[in-house]
């Protein structure tokens, strides 16, 4: 069994995520979650049922939608909460194609009037959009179909919130609301050896024993292994495959330059060997270029 350097799970891993939100035992924790997220519109959700995250479709496609936690509230609302690990093409479509689901479950038979209950989707990302990667202010999307020109709401049965989880910077020092302790404690569980003392409340000190490794059993630490296996192979993955863009992008750019250079010499007629001497490029190389723009 595998000695872990941190004391506490990474919810972003598909087993800490999952034992923090997704355990019946811990529905207390997902439901303190949603009433701080959506307090402002939504009023107190009073209790929460867990329903199968595996959609049993009629097509194949409908069966490979699978949510990462799906529940309903008592008034019958859905709630699909999403961890997204790594940037997806097509994220957004894929969180509006999955709010089709619970639409669709409401269809009745008969003489139905087309009445539905409204469906929050909930992702929590640990990437941020390249739209606003450059300001980080931006953290949190609540996305509503609205009317263009007034921007009021026309629809509020639909809801898609996002949260980029890697602009939230705050220390402990700078926590100022619950939501805010909310986002600390899932961006910075697995770095932390003890409940900080703004952390004192029993909801999250209830989080924090949920997610000690020492309380695991042999089987539950197994699992976790396996989990935070597949998320660092993938971030370093990732990782490298970045790096190696970002070397590849600019050794291109410097081609790109040196060509650049070459192109203007040869406009102004400076010999090839002068133009090899500058810019390092072969006789041949430089041939081709002229051709390029001879042609």
């Amino acid at each position: 069994m595998t000695e872990f350097t941190e004391r506490y799970i990474n919810p972003f891993t598909d087993y800490g995520f999952k034992k923090l939100f997704g355990e019946e035992p811990n529905k207390d924790l997902l439901l303190d979650f949603l009433n701080v997220l959506l307090k402002e519109e939504q009023g107190e959700i009073k209790n929460l049922t867990y329903l199968k995250s595996e959609h049993l479709g009629s097509s194949e496609l409908d069966r490979k939608a699978i949510f990462d936690l799906y529940c309903e509230n008592e008034r019958g609302e859905k709630f699909i909460v999403e961890l997204q690990k790594t940037k997806q093409n097509f994220f957004k479509d894929r969180t509006v194609y999955y709010s089709t689901f619970p639409i669709r479950e409401q269809a009745k038979r008969a003489d139905w009037n087309y009445e539905l209950k409204a469906v929050y989707t909930i992702a929590l990302l640990d990437f941020v959009f390249d739209e606003d990667e450059n300001d980080p202010a931006k953290f949190r999307y609540d996305i509503k179909l609205t009317d263009t020109e007034t921007k009021e709401v026309f629809y509020d049965k639909l809801t898609f919130i996002y949260l980029e989880m890697p602009k939230f910077n705050k220390t402990v020092e700078e926590l100022d609301t619950r939501f805010d302790k909310w986002l600390y404690v899932i961006r910075n569980l697995n770095r932390l050896n003890k409940v900080p003392d703004k952390l004192r409340e029993r909801i999250f000190e209830k989080l924090f024993e949920t997610a000690e490794i020492a309380r695991f059993t042999p089987e539950q630490v197994r699992s976790y292994e396996d989990s935070l296996k597949y998320y660092r192979d993938m971030k370093n993955s990732l990782d490298t495959a970045r790096e190696e863009g970002l070397l590849e992008g600019i050794e291109k750019g410097i081609e790109k330059g040196i060509e650049k250079v070459a192109q203007n010499m040869l406009k102004k007629g400076i010999p090839f060997e002068v133009i090899a001497e500058t810019t390092g490029l072969t006789e041949q190389q430089i041939e081709t270029l002229k051709k390029k723009n001879e042609g």
